[in-house]
């Protein structure tokens, strides 16, 4: 069912960034361009949070605020956006976190400034589209659309000697995983056109609800799962395509990396299309989704315990964060998918933020090494109390966002399979474990070096930077409800299509 939008709202939260980044362009006041940046970054967190008010989310399982334009008539592929109760929430969390990116950018960025800023907000609204998308063509122009401002972004203001050669990795991995996204895509649409006996390209469909109602052959959803989940695990990314966010971690500029790490689109891309599109395929080959899950979620923990650079540290930290979430999409349960749908938005606070005070670090030292830092929390009192509150968030202590969303993770893995249950469990040791090591490497014992007695703690604007996500983290960790109530009907309805 589609519930039509009076207001093209949603169309406001793609174009409203899109716009700013242009007025950028035509600004040549570095200052007035940052204040339109922030501005706009602002207005668009406003507006989704209107969307969030206005989603009624006992009727979550459905698509509301649709809008529907005719765009390319002659493939019947149309602007056609909309949401539920599994993308709702991602809306606010990418705008707050492309206002955190923007703001912890202000005095950083000191060439082609005004171009960086609209990179930013160009990212912002290819992101929004992939998250509002319900045709699959429309989708896969918002998802290609990020790809070139990342490239430019860690090319041009990346921060290590090899920025360029991370800029074409990334690249090269991005373009690769275009590939098979783009087959499967172009084979659903013809399967609609044989199964309704229709000519191509005349009877040709790349509507998502559409494609949701359309039979596809058992061998034929094989095929096209295994070509969605190819493309979907290097965004996001699973072992083997993983080696890109650890070398783009080190290399990028903080802000990009932030957006990275939090953004997680490739596993948004596997729950909300690979899954539901292919369901029989999906349900056959889960135990494949999990193992991936698990080998991902162990092997970058293990992986993580032997870093010495922080950013490295919380890139592995990411890897393995992602791989948990998959063994919850794998689970084919509530508890897991839940924990999936929450763990996700975790990423756009509790990751994105410990990548940002690492930014932090490495602008006042110059390095995140850990034989350049020790003794931080006599030096930076407030910038190490805001790093401990996300990082025993990401290890899901109690009283944090992360606590909900990973003890569902664990539940669901242990309903699911025993085998699975004893991975997640023997995953959130290792994360704990790297964690815990590394802030008492870098933060507590003595001061190493002299120098670290002259640095500054977090100015006020990185204080104030910080407290809006930190608040989220607690908000969440005491009321989890408010997420799970959003994503529960929607979860429901994910889930009976799969195993009924």
């Amino acid at each position: 069912m589609i519930d039509e939008a009076n207001v093209p709202i949603l169309s406001l939260v793609i174009v409203l960034p899109l716009l700013g980044a242009i007025t950028i362009g035509v600004i040549h006041n570095i200052n007035s361009a940052k204040k339109v940046a922030l501005f706009i970054a602002g207005l668009e967190l406003i507006v989704t949070l209107i969307v969030v008010q206005w989603f009624n989310s006992a009727n979550g399982n459905n698509f509301q605020l649709v809008e529907r334009h005719a765009w390319i008539p002659s493939l019947n592929i149309e602007f056609l956006i909309g949401i539920d109760g599994i993308s709702v929430l991602f809306l606010p969390m990418s705008a707050l976190l492309t206002l955190v990116a923007i703001i912890a950018s202000w005095n950083s960025v000191q060439h082609l400034s005004r171009f960086h800023f609209a990179l930013l907000l160009t990212i912002e609204g290819g992101t929004m589209g992939v998250f509002v998308a319900l045709d699959m063509m429309l989708f896969f122009l918002f998802w290609e659309l990020i790809l070139p401002p990342i490239f430019f972004l860690i090319g041009l203001w990346g921060i290590g000697p090899h920025r360029r050669g991370a800029a074409m990795k990334y690249m090269l991995y991005m373009l690769f995983s275009g590939v098979p996204i783009l087959f499967a895509l172009i084979m659903l649409g013809v399967n609609h056109a044989m199964q309704t006996g229709g000519a191509i390209p005349h009877d040709l469909s790349f509507s998502f609800p559409v494609l949701l109602n359309t039979p596809i052959p058992d061998d034929l959803q094989v095929i096209i799962f295994l070509l969605l989940l190819t493309g979907f695990m290097v965004k996001a990314p699973l072992v083997p395509f993983h080696t890109w966010l650890p070398t783009t971690a080190v290399e990028a500029p903080t802000q990009l990396t932030a957006l990275l790490i939090g953004l997680k689109l490739g596993a948004f891309g596997i729950l909300r299309f690979a899954m539901p599109l292919t369901p029989h395929a999906s349900v056959e080959y889960a135990w494949v989704l999990g193992t991936l899950g698990a080998i991902t979620f162990i092997y970058a923990a293990m992986i993580a315990l032997h870093q010495t650079n922080l950013r490295r540290l919380l890139a592995y930290a990411s890897i393995s964060h992602v791989g948990l979430v998959i063994v919850g999409i794998a689970t084919l349960n509530m508890q897991g998918i839940q924990g999936a749908i929450f763990q996700l938005l975790n990423f756009s606070v509790i990751a994105s933020c410990l990548i940002l005070i690492a930014g932090f670090i490495q602008h006042r030292l110059g390095s995140t090494e850990v034989i350049h830092l020790g003794g931080l929390a006599k030096v930076m009192p407030r910038l190490t109390s805001f790093f401990f509150l996300f990082a025993i968030a990401s290890m899901g202590i109690p009283g944090t966002s992360g606590f909900p969303a990973e003890l569902l993770l664990i539940l669901g893995a242990l309903n699911a399979h025993p085998g699975l249950g004893v991975a997640a469990l023997l995953g959130a040791i290792l994360g704990a474990a790297y964690m815990l090591s590394f802030m008492r490497r870098t933060f507590f014992g003595p001061v190493v070096h002299d120098r670290l007695n002259q640095i500054q703690d977090l100015r006020s604007r990185e204080f104030g930077l910080l407290c809006v996500p930190a608040l989220l983290v607690l908000f969440f960790g005491f009321f989890p409800d408010f997420v799970l109530d959003i994503n529960k009907i929607a979860a429901e309805s994910w889930l009976n299509r799969l195993i009924n």
